[in-house]
């Protein structure tokens, strides 16, 4: 079934094309086939499509949400408050999330993960990252995994998250790198580690990223929250795919990753929540580090998978352009995923790449209720996601 979308006021396609005015757009099975101005359109195929008229509205790719931990039950919304307070509160922290998951049972967590998927598509979302990490056994890090790979499009293995309460860190990697990953490897893509003081140093999370590529994983790597550390060295050694937080930097660490394929990823939402220092998407992208923006979902310190909502943030807090923040949603996170374009249209397993709208990509589509894209910033927290269509289907609006 093909498709002819016109009426676009502004049609962003994040790619060498640039943005087009007044534009229209050709999808044929879930597949961008034409994009350019409506008055240029191939006469027949246009003719022999369903036309969508989308009435001077402003489309861009569909937004890559490549970090989010969706896979849990319960909520720690106490704890939020009494950090906004300036107050500790002793009965919060992950291991209330692990034990709602771990008894909540699959079933229950597909429903939410299902919902987590729907909320993300009402925001543009088209494109999702998950991880598991909130089971911290074998058992439960298996569900998560299972119910993840129903719902998404990239799955990560986070066993390394933190150890569990009453646990020995290197015992528990024992565990991690043993039976957790021996069950969990046929439902992921990826494994992660968090490397920050806290939870695991330099040398367990090389142990981790190690067993995981020997598994047949990409490697990712929470790093650089908390303070300087070694998390983005590691990642870059490592190939790792993305780095993610990122918000204490040294000057070595920004040329690391200038120097490397492996993306910086800015988390908006978690560091307002944390009132953490503000990733510094600037300097990244001034020293010419591939940068992405995603929404880290988690019942901790992000409970949101607003997109927009961090797309505004970067641009009126971290001080990047909209055209900028647009790449780093959704090219920058599809380079994070390595489902980026590498050549017409593809991945670099030649599947129709995300994060773009050129011939041979996707057609995921996020179609804003305005004329043009600079509202996302200009009218911040407003509802401006019209409709938002995966792989030429529309499933939001």
């Amino acid at each position: 079934m093909s498709t002819f979308i016109t009426g676009i006021s502004e049609l962003r396609t994040v790619s060498e094309l640039g943005t087009i005015k007044d534009a229209a757009m050709l999808i044929d099975d879930g597949v961008v086939t034409w994009v350019g101005p409506a008055n240029e359109a191939p006469d027949e195929a246009a003719k022999a499509a369903e036309t969508v008229d989308v009435e001077k509205r402003a489309v861009l790719p569909g937004w890559v949400d490549s970090h989010s931990h969706m896979v849990f039950d319960g909520n720690r919304a106490e704890e939020f408050e009494a950090r906004m307070a300036g107050e500790s509160y002793a009965a919060g922290g992950i291991a209330v999330t692990m034990e709602a998951t771990r008894s909540a049972g699959e079933d229950r967590l597909d429903k939410l993960v299902a919902e987590r998927v729907a909320a993300g598509h009402a925001g543009g979302s088209t494109t999702f990252e998950t991880k598991t990490g909130y089971g911290l056994n074998v058992e439960s890090e298996a569900e998560a995994a299972r119910v993840a790979a129903r719902h998404v499009d990239e799955v990560t293995f986070l066993g390394a998250h933190l150890v569990p309460p009453g646990a020995d860190a290197d015992e528990y990697l024992d565990e991690v790198v043993g039976p957790m990953l021996d069950a969990v490897k046929d439902h992921v893509q990826w494994i992660d580690v968090f490397c920050e003081r806290g939870a695991f140093n330099e040398e367990q999370s090389r142990r981790v990223l190690e067993a995981g590529k020997a598994a047949g994983l990409g490697v990712r790597v929470h790093g650089n929250q908390l303070g300087e550390g070694p998390g983005v060295k590691l990642a870059v050694e490592m190939g790792a795919a993305s780095v993610d937080h990122v918000n204490y930097l040294s000057d070595e660490d920004i040329k690391l990753l200038a120097g490397s394929d492996t993306v910086a990823t800015l988390l908006p939402a978690c560091d307002l929540s944390t009132r953490e220092e503000l990733a510094p998407g600037r300097k990244l992208i001034d020293a010419g580090a591939t940068v992405a923006i995603a929404s880290n979902l988690n019942p901790g310190t992000s409970f949101t998978s607003s997109m927009n909502f961090c797309v505004t943030t970067a641009v009126l807090q971290q001080h990047l352009t909209l055209d900028e923040a647009i790449e780093a949603a959704t090219t920058g996170g599809a380079k994070a995923l390595r489902r980026h374009n590498v050549g017409d249209g593809k991945d670099p397993q030649g599947r129709p790449a995300k994060g773009t709208l050129v011939p041979g990509a996707a057609a995921d589509l996020h179609i804003l209720d305005a004329e043009n894209a600079i509202n996302l910033a200009y009218r911040p927290g407003m509802p401006i996601t019209w409709q938002t269509w995966v792989a030429g289907k529309k499933v939001y609006g």
